[in-house]
């Protein structure tokens, strides 16, 4: 089964192009589904039956994971068989009737408009790392960035005159994003007045846009660290992290009239169910829709 895992793997990144993050996420799930698995049923697959499945999740689930990671522990399972019957491993696919994790999926926290501008103003604009942040946070609310893009994000990526950034994102994908020009100011100061003096401090940085102090690239867990901080100096709710903005970015813009698919395209989903959670919490706009338009209200 081991070996089975690693060509499963190495399918998905090189045929497929999934990210090296997503194929580690996988190869930790099939370990754990290793791991749980009976030494016999390891070495026959087709002794694992429905039953085994679930509990494998169920278990998950009293772990303590959350909801998000035992749906990605079920996509694993169900890629990893789907693998296997393709490539004629096994005759039959074990996993056809599992339920899609989508039914578990947790509605994602928003934040209003006047919070996030309570964010945005959070840093020192008086202070080189101040200017720096405030760029940083207009680029993910603006563009509804992931923190990976935003700390692979190079200079040559910005298209300011013609308003968008291109964006690389899961699987190598790329995607152009509009930017407003409020955002696009804010980021053209910290890259002419702030990122050269930056970069005098490590000539390796090359053409990454957002640095340290100390002009090394920033990491995604000092992202979230300065966010969290910035939160807490804004006075917001505890638990903002950098997805927070990215799902105020989707939120804000179906709130607005934009149509799904244009979400869809701007975040870099490449299925629309993923996009379709944002209809869940966009309850206000539908609470007017009907109150405007249903007969009886």
């Amino acid at each position: 089964m081991q070996d089975a895992i690693t060509l499963f793997i190495d399918s998905i990144l090189i045929e497929r192009g999934l990210s090296g993050e997503t194929g580690q996420a996988y190869a930790s799930d099939l370990k754990a589904f290793h791991d749980w698995l009976s030494p016999e049923e390891r070495a026959d697959l087709t002794r694992v039956d429905r039953r085994r499945f679930t509990s494998f999740l169920m278990q998950g689930r009293k772990e303590g994971l959350k909801p998000s990671t035992v749906a990605r522990r079920l996509v694993a399972v169900k890629m990893f068989f789907r693998f296997l019957s393709a490539e004629g491993l096994i005759q039959t696919d074990l996993t056809e009737c599992l339920d899609s994790p989508k039914l578990w999926r947790n509605l994602p926290e928003i934040l209003s408009p006047e919070q996030v501008d309570r964010l945005l103003n959070a840093p020192d604009k008086k202070s080189p790392k101040g200017l720096r942040d405030r760029a940083m946070l207009e680029l993910m609310y603006a563009c509804g960035l992931r923190v990976s893009e935003l700390v692979n994000l190079q200079l040559h990526q910005f298209h300011f005159d013609d308003g968008y950034i291109r964006i690389r994102g899961k699987g190598r994908k790329e995607r152009l994003v509009p930017i407003a020009k409020a955002s696009a100011k804010q980021v053209t100061i910290y890259v002419k007045n702030v990122r050269p003096g930056l970069i005098a401090n490590d000539s390796d940085a090359g053409q990454i846009v957002f640095l340290s102090l100390n002009g090394k690239p920033l990491t995604r867990a000092r992202i979230w660290q300065l966010i969290r901080e910035l939160a807490t100096e804004a006075g917001l709710p505890h638990g903002i992290h950098p997805h927070s903005l990215r799902h105020s970015f989707a939120s804000h813009l179906l709130s607005a009239g934009a149509p799904l698919r244009t979400i869809q395209e701007m975040l870099g989903h490449a299925d629309i169910s993923t996009t379709q959670i944002y209809t869940h919490v966009d309850q206000q706009r539908l609470k007017q829709v009907h109150s405007s338009f249903h007969p009886r209200a």
